[in-house]
């Protein structure tokens, strides 16, 4: 039990890092971390260092095993599943494929033209960008452990229903018709030597950071500035948990936005270190992440308007009783 504290403290929440921070900030900026700006200063430094640390070591690794999955087999494996088997493959899968939000479109297309239902595609279209192994070990290096596999196991559950409800409604007319007509050539997937799947999850990296860099740094900023610059009362009095709307309204902001889950973390950190409730800030993450614009816009080129939104309903109507929920015993998490 000790070492797996030690470890957490020391390579999940690097209290080294932490403690290295505050000696620069204090002995080289002479800045004390307890002002508003030393405390900014730190915070800022000391999240961007983690989150980047933490996101190369498990991109290089997650991708690594990653690279032993292909589109091909990911559908061979749904299509041995049928009923809510196959949904909770469809979001167990999404769960551990290197396919976010955007490149999941195409899979759709692929899923859906070989002839599996499209409810458990959509299962693995919500899980693939909400719940993955890195979101969680990132959540757990914020938050805790439990409140990590706690997001997991809601977004697997939402995954699995979102999907269900959309198979036993039959929607299959609102997917526009060139998907079915897409030619389908089965091939045998491509065998990668060890250099290959390394040379793979390196580009993985790199790639993923080029695209999180800067919301990377956009969050933890609007981190910083909430943890040290707005104070709690204001905070409280616009998203309090004895605010009934506070959860709706984070996840209708969290809609339209275009971020990643690794630049909502530390302004998620930061909302609850000033109070909000776990719910709401699960709820904030949950609609950035599983609801961004570009993929919605993307998913209105292979889907009719009736099913988007039904989808985009399902999935925020989801969030909403998540966060509700997560508000009322969110003290068994923190």
């Amino acid at each position: 039990m000790f070492i797996f504290v030690w470890l957490n403290d020391q390579l999940l929440r690097m209290e080294w890092l932490h403690n290295l921070v505050t000696v620069l900030v204090r002995d080289g900026f002479g800045l004390d971390v307890n002002t508003r700006v030393g405390g900014s200063i730190h915070f800022f430094i000391y999240d961007v260092i983690k989150i980047f640390v933490l996101l190369s070591v498990l991109i290089f690794t997650i991708s690594y095993i990653q690279s032993f999955f292909s589109p091909e087999q990911t559908r061979k494996t749904l299509g041995r599943f049928t009923g809510i088997k196959a949904n909770t493959m469809g979001a167990l899968l999404g769960t551990v494929t290197p396919f976010c939000s955007c490149s999941s479109i195409p899979l759709f297309i692929g899923f859906t033209n070989a002839g599996l239902p499209i409810g458990i595609t959509f299962s693995f279209l919500i899980s693939s960008p909400l719940v993955d192994l890195a979101s969680m070990i990132l959540v757990a290096s914020i938050f805790n452990w439990k409140t990590a596999l706690a997001y997991v196991v809601v977004g697997i559950i939402l995954a699995v229903i979102g999907g269900t409800i959309i198979n036993k409604a039959k929607l299959e007319k609102y997917v526009e018709p060139f998907v079915y007509n897409n030619a389908l050539i089965d091939t045998e997937p491509e065998e990668l030597t060890t250099r290959d799947r390394l040379a793979f999850a390196r580009d993985q990296v790199q790639d993923i950071i080029k695209k999180v860099w800067m919301f990377i740094f956009i969050g933890v900023g609007i981190g910083a500035a909430i943890h040290n610059w707005i104070p709690e009362s204001i905070i409280n009095a616009l998203l309090g948990q004895d605010k009934w709307y506070s959860v709706p309204l984070v996840t209708l902001i969290g809609v339209p936005m275009y971020a990643d889950i690794f630049g909502t973390l530390p302004i998620a950190e930061a909302l609850v270190a000033k109070g909000v409730g776990l719910g709401t800030v699960l709820s904030l993450m949950m609609a950035v992440t599983a609801l961004s614009l570009p993929s919605l816009i993307l998913l209105k080129q292979v889907v009719k308007i009736k099913l988007l939104a039904i989808f985009t309903g399902l999935v925020t109507l989801g969030i909403m009783i998540i966060g509700y929920t997560f508000n009322a015993i969110g003290y068994l998490f923190i």
